[in-house]
């Protein structure tokens, strides 16, 4: 059965640095290129492209597989895709300059390749050598703080047209040979392009780490700069169980408080629609926004519901910003906002729904306990209390995210951690709360909803 006129096999595999591989051949440019042209043919219910690991042919890359025809494509360049997709994809002509046609020596060739990959793991293996992948983990803070760098030092918004270090350098009052060091590094990682001694913005960058970009991103990505600090002091957290730098958040500088409110509203504004179409709205006329931030949830809930009004209630440094994002959105007459600090402070009453989106994670059992029945005397009865985060599984190994941002809670807060479906339950129900159910979201995260009776 062919459920594609064409299904196309595109080698991407990554190998240790100086081995021959296809991705150090240039085949990423290559999927991008073919994605591309298949989408700007109409092809795209044709042609199907699924990237793969080696199909053996790794000192001749990029390699693409062509069936039902069986076309064994080598040395592809993104320049080379425009007639592949023209002459074969849609004339069923084969770019024969292209083609592997002695079927012997192609498989003489896969068998060699293969029999030294194996030679070369077993010798790894024999000597004690860590394996490549987790050396990468170990090692994967290399990259990170080389981009971090760049975002700190707001590099990629001076190369939008190109510059040569020097220049970048007297811009920015930085070294000139460490600049140009950076800018190598940046290279290498394909986020900028050099030709002779200029410098300027790939891809990525350009869309959204250079300012006034299509999805300039800058400030939410700073919010990550800012946890290099906490994420350093991992080993004194766990000797002392909590973190050893934590700031209350009126003694947090507004460099920070604005990066993080921008990171919060980066995630939200995809996520906030998405919990507002699986929730049931129908009769909330009110709602408390709690820890609320940008108001991201608040405005997607409002838009959702034309009746709705929503209280955002969070901190005094915090609430000039959700004004401004408030202000964007065009619906500021629905959505209000209340200074308060939701461990000690009132939330009031009347409330058809309290949200709390990326809150509980910041807080003990006891403290979410506290917060949940505060919620449950400002609901109305038959009101929602909805949690918005990452809910695991009951060994809390999975998912992923949840078991790193448990983390970043050790690091970040005083007694924070990621909790488990079953606790959100027992807590709920301590509380008052009924008919307690997860709703499970696409991606990481999920919904814990309760109801007051």
């Amino acid at each position: 059965m062919e459920a594609f006129k064409y299904h196309v096999y595109v080698c991407d595999q990554k190998k240790p640095e100086g081995a021959p591989c296809c991705s150090a051949r240039g085949s990423a440019k290559v999927i991008d290129r073919l994605r591309e042209e298949i989408a700007a043919k109409g092809f795209m219910n044709d042609v199907q492209i699924t990237t793969c690991g080696s199909i053996g042919l790794c000192e001749r890359g990029p390699n693409m597989v062509v069936y039902p025809d069986g076309i064994w494509y080598s040395g592809v360049t993104p320049e080379d895709v425009a007639e592949i997709v023209s002459e074969h994809f849609q004339n069923g002509r084969v770019v024969k300059r292209l083609v592997n046609t002695d079927v012997v020596a192609l498989r003489t060739e896969i068998d060699s390749n293969r029999s030294k990959m194996m030679a070369a793991l077993k010798a790894q293996d024999e000597a004690g050598v860590i394996p490549d992948e987790f050396l990468q983990a170990i090692q994967g803070f290399r990259p990170s703080r080389i981009i971090m760098t760049a975002i700190e030092l707001d590099i990629f918004s001076h190369l939008k047209d190109g510059a040569s270090a020097k220049e970048l350098a007297g811009k920015l009052d930085l070294d000139a040979r460490a600049t140009e060091i950076l800018l190598n590094a940046l290279t290498a990682l394909t986020l900028l392009e050099k030709n002779k001694d200029i410098y300027k913005n790939g891809g990525i960058p350009s869309r959204y780490l250079a300012q006034g970009a299509r999805d300039d991103s800058r400030m939410s990505m700073m919010h990550t700069v800012h946890l290099w600090d906490r994420w350093s002091t991992l080993t004194e957290c766990v000797r002392a169980g909590k973190s050893v730098s934590y700031k209350e958040p009126e003694k947090r500088s507004d460099d920070y408080t604005e990066a993080f409110i921008a990171a919060m509203h980066k995630n939200a504004s995809f996520r906030a629609n998405l919990v507002a179409r699986v929730l049931d709205l129908t009769k909330t006329k009110k709602m408390l926004d709690v820890g609320g931030g940008s108001g991201a949830y608040s405005i997607a809930f409002a838009r959702a519901n034309k009746d709705l009004r929503s209280d955002v209630f969070d901190l005094s440094t915090v609430v000039p910003l959700t004004k401004k994002y408030i202000a964007q959105s065009g619906i500021g007459d629905r959505v209000a906002t209340r200074i308060g600090d939701m461990l000690k402070d009132d939330f009031g009453s009347g409330y058809d729904l309290v949200l709390f989106s990326a809150i509980c994670h910041m807080f003990s059992p006891d403290g979410n306990i506290h917060i949940f029945k505060k919620s449950f005397k400002a609901l109305n009865p038959g009101g929602q209390i909805v949690m918005q985060d990452y809910v695991m599984g009951r060994d809390k190994t999975s998912p992923l995210g949840g078991a790193l941002f448990a983390v970043n809670m050790l690091v970040g807060t005083m007694g924070g951690s990621t909790y488990s479906e079953d606790e959100y339950r027992e807590w709920l129900e301590t509380v008052g709360f009924t008919d307690i159910k997860k709703i499970a979201l696409p991606g990481p995260t999920a919904l814990m909803v309760g109801k007051k009776p």
